[in-house]
């Protein structure tokens, strides 16, 4: 056939294959800003403009942009006059208008495409564009022209809104994820999956798939190693049960991963996926964590259906009960919920010329990811490197090894390079959510508020393996209970297997489920007592200086490093009494407020490296292991590193992500970017700041401490040795740092919501969300206000529309965002963010983590909202309009 489009200015005439988008016509012409993050139209990643209308190209077919002029992201600056960026890109610029940045084009290029009217209803212009990580806030002023970033003066970078390093390149569609790299002759896998929910595989037929074209190999499990280990990612791999095998003879959920198909196409390796015979022997299922608990529940694993449990107490729980003058005793429900973060998890793998296996990922930790391969397959760890681009998005869901090991098989059986990226389908299938839990509370109080007893009984779910049930189920027994002072405290809690999706690390890692709970039985406490509710928290909360008292005993490497908590109590007492926007008429209107506290990190250690290595031009390069998906910690670890060299952020590159740069880094888990990976940072810039001196100071023959560093140069009793002329006299000059991430210190966050809720239909608007933060010294406020943000709206999510649903037989029915509601635009309320004045001392310059924290605290405040609202407790996430409806409506014996 003739086709003719011009991309960008520049003539094509390839035609498309036969039903190809033109999402994927235009990547293979090198539009790597083009993403994919659905396939269906549903969230606008792959948005370009096609003779000046926006489309979604991933629904667009190629063929019908013949003779059109089609335009992306890479070429939306030459649309406009001059050599700069398109004014949309400089806003989003000026604004920070991204996190991850994945999502970041689609929106460039939706905006781009909008008339004056269109921009004065930014919720409707953007209900076809989805954002995981801002909350939307920052696009939003990016919109209206706002500037945030800022450039600080030499060697005062900390505490300043600087801008990300990778800006210029997310709004331009430079900036490389995991797929955005052309690796020659790649060969494609795709995975039959189960569709039984527990079974044994009694015999796979490939005869029919091997004769598809193109199609190479299939794998099952007689290619599979036997070795058996976790997914999950830790320092120490033993805290996860060894469950796993990379293909398994025995699956235990729908979807699980049954045989690898490769082929030269993803249409081939899909029909062969689709020829592949499997015989199945079915097996008895569970799915429901209670049932699995019973003597008589069918065995998801051989040694039994409890992958770990927790039990303690302190003081006597029963003698507090009897002697409160209120008890309150009730069962609450929190749902699965998928991060859903934009780029669906993948990987791709080739060997080098040395024969080395080399993995890039979309992952949160590379080092631990190698480390899993080396075991999993013999390999020396020499024999290994994994690196990530750019990773869109995470929240803990990349915190697993769910592709890099089958890729790995197919790379080292077939020679060749592989790649593997998940449908936005198996993301829900095939992956990993949070955690489902059961929790019920016991509390008791005296008359005057005083907790006399406070005992937490937990069943999490866990699914089919035990990735993190362990971590997740201590964690959330850890702090939720610990932040408030009782004498008489009990925790037990079961993570239990079922044969549905697995479970895994999400935001919070279990805090947020039982922080639900504790926080709305508080709240109905102090109603027994008529106490105001943020009166009894404020009664009863840890205060400076204590120990913390977890059931079972003190938590050793756990302190307080610095307290913000009361501040931030006074921030929203300070909220309550300021005016708010008035309810529609008939609506209900009510407040809540919620409190959590988190630790700065996981415990038993979390390890980083990091080197800081003056190059010839004088400049500094810092290398450090961490990833960066959003999390904000490449601009904080050149603020770091500029203080300590008293040079700009602007003279520092960050290289990242990969097991070729430094020795070891744990990860980007558990919110130790700033606090593990940034101490490890500024040691190292701190060590290459001394060395310079000195080195200056042998140089000239002088004192030390008469030396003073600027960003070009030594200076020493006015004399200036440039930097680059101390490289050429020196070589290399390398200052390294190392961090252990022990002792761990906490961070506090406090939520208050004022809601109306209309009682004829359930619906749900927020007034006012005001939320108090205790993050140390702010290195970033700009930045650090973008995680609070991201973090109330992704849990506002969950609080009120997010549910993977799995039905009897084990089927998860919610596989697309149409049908699993992420907040959108429209959704997300504008969220006060006040930080509290402190100085931690134990975090890196006086900082503390703040990305998972703010999630914490949502779920409960929004609930007890409702309830102050309505009157009604209700104990079940998601807070849906029809389940809100349903009781206001029909009362509380209603099952939903």
């Amino acid at each position: 056939m003739n086709y003719h489009v011009t991309v960008n200015g520049v003539e094509a005439t390839q035609p498309p294959r036969p039903g190809q988008c033109l999402r994927t016509y235009l990547r293979e012409r090198g539009c790597f800003g083009v993403k994919k993050g659905c396939d269906t139209g549903d969230c606008g990643a792959c948005t370009v403009h096609v003779d000046g209308v926006p489309v979604h190209s991933c629904l667009y077919p190629a063929v019908r942009a013949d003779g059109a002029a089609v335009t992306t992201v890479e070429g939306l600056a030459a649309t406009v006059p001059g050599d700069g960026l398109h004014p949309v890109q400089q806003r989003f610029l000026d604004a920070q208008g991204f996190q991850c940045g994945f999502c970041t084009a689609g929106f460039v290029m939706t905006t781009a495409a909008l008339d004056e009217e269109q921009l004065t209803d930014l919720p409707r212009s953007f209900k076809g564009n989805l954002c995981r990580c801002t909350g939307y806030r920052a696009i939003e002023d990016a919109v209206r022209g706002e500037r945030h970033v800022e450039r600080p003066a030499a060697g005062r970078g900390v505490g300043a809104n600087l801008p990300a390093p990778a800006g210029p390149d997310v709004v331009t569609g430079a900036a490389r994820y995991t797929f955005d790299v052309d690796v020659p002759d790649v060969l494609h896998l795709k995975l039959v999956r189960s569709p039984h929910a527990h079974a044994r595989v009694v015999d796979i037929d490939a005869t029919e798939a091997l004769r598809v074209p193109g199609v190479h190999a299939v794998l099952t499990h007689a290619d599979a190693p036997e070795r058996l280990y976790s997914t999950a990612r830790h320092e120490h791999s033993e805290e996860d049960p060894f469950d796993t095998r990379l293909l398994d003879d025995v699956v235990r959920h729908v979807g699980q991963r049954v045989a690898a198909v490769v082929a030269d196409t993803e249409a081939a390796a899909e029909e062969g996926c689709r020829r592949v015979r499997v015989c199945y022997d079915v097996l008895p299922a569970v799915t429901d964590a209670a049932a699995a608990l019973r003597p008589d529940a069918p065995r998801v694993h051989e040694h039994g259906n409890v992958a770990d449990e927790v039990h303690g107490e302190v003081g006597d729980v029963e003698r507090g009960l009897a002697e409160a003058d209120a008890v309150y005793e009730n069962t609450f429900h929190t749902a699965r919920v998928q991060h859903a973060a934009l780029e669906t998890h993948g990987a791709v793998g080739w060997l080098d010329h040395e024969g080395r296996l080399i993995v890039r990922t979309s992952s949160q930790t590379p080092f631990l990811t190698r480390r899993a391969l080396c075991e999993v397959f013999d390999l020396p760890q020499d024999a290994v490197r994994v690196l990530t681009g750019r990773v869109g998005g995470g929240f803990g869901g990349k915190q697993e090894m769910l592709v890099e090991d089958v890729v790995a098989l197919a790379v080292l059986r077939l020679r060749r390079p592989v790649r593997l990226e998940f449908t936005r389908s198996e993301q829900f299938t095939g992956a990993t959510t949070r955690h489902p839990f059961t929790i019920t509370v016991r509390a008791g109080a005296r008359r005057d508020g005083t907790l006399t007893a406070l005992a937490v009984e937990a069943v999490s779910n866990t699914g089919a393996y035990g990735n993190h049930a362990g971590g997740v189920l201590h964690h959330s027994l850890s702090e939720s209970i610990s932040l408030y002072r009782c004498p008489n405290k009990k925790a037990d809690g079961y993570a239990v297997y079922t044969n549905t999706v697995p479970a895994g690390a999400f935001r919070g890692y279990g805090l947020g489920q039982v922080s639900h709970a504790v926080e709305s039985a508080l709240d109905e406490l102090a109603r027994r007592l008529d106490l105001d509710p943020l009166a009894l928290r404020e009664q009863n909360v840890i205060r400076a200086g204590e120990e913390m008292v977890e059931p079972g005993g003190h938590a050793a490497d756990l302190h307080i490093g610095s307290y913000g908590l009361q501040a931030c109590i006074d921030v929203v007492k300070a909220a309550r009494a300021q005016p708010t926007p008035p309810a529609p008429p008939g609506w209900l209107t009510g407040e809540g407020c919620a409190l959590s506290m988190i630790a700065t990190g996981p415990p038993g250690g979390h390890i980083a490296d990091a080197t800081a290595t003056l190059v010839a031009d004088g400049t500094v390069e810092l290398a450090v292991g961490t990833a960066e998906f959003g999390n904000g910690t490449t601009t904080v670890h050149r603020q770091l590193a500029a203080d300590a060299l008293g040079t700009t952020p602007e003279r520092i590159t960050v290289r990242q992500s990969d097991t070729d740069l430094v020795g070891h880094d744990t990860g980007a888990f558990a919110s130790a970017g700033s606090v593990v990976a940034g101490a490890a940072v500024l040691r190292a810039a701190q060590a290459l700041a001394g060395d310079l001196v000195k080195r200056a100071a042998a140089h000239l023959d002088a004192d030390p401490a008469a030396c003073t560093l600027t960003p070009d140069a030594v200076v020493v009793n006015g004399h200036r040795l440039p930097l680059p002329e101390l490289h050429t006299a020196e070589g290399d000059v390398v200052g390294h740092g190392f961090h252990s991430g022990t002792p761990r210190s906490v961070a506090f966050n406090v939520q208050w919501f004022r809601i109306a809720v209309d009682p004829d239909t359930g619906e749900l608007v927020i007034l006012r969300s005001v939320h108090a933060a205790d993050a140390g010294r702010v290195l970033n406020p700009m930045q650090c206000r973008g995680q609070v943000e991201g973090g109330v709206v992704q849990a506002l999510g969950a609080a009120t529309s997010e549910e993977v649903v799995v039905d009897a037989a084990g089927e998860v029915t919610t596989t697309a965002f149409r049908t699993y509601h992420i907040p959108t635009f429209a959704d997300a309320p504008r969220t006060e963010v006040h930080f509290v004045d402190t100085h931690d001392t134990i975090g890196p310059l006086g900082a503390k983590s703040m990305s998972e924290s703010p999630f914490n605290p949502v779920a409960p405040a929004l609930a007890n909202a409702l309830r102050d609202a309505t009157g009604v407790r209700f104990t079940d996430l998601p807070l849906r309009r029809d389940r809100i409806w349903r009781r206001l409506t029909l009362g509380p014996s209603d099952p939903a």
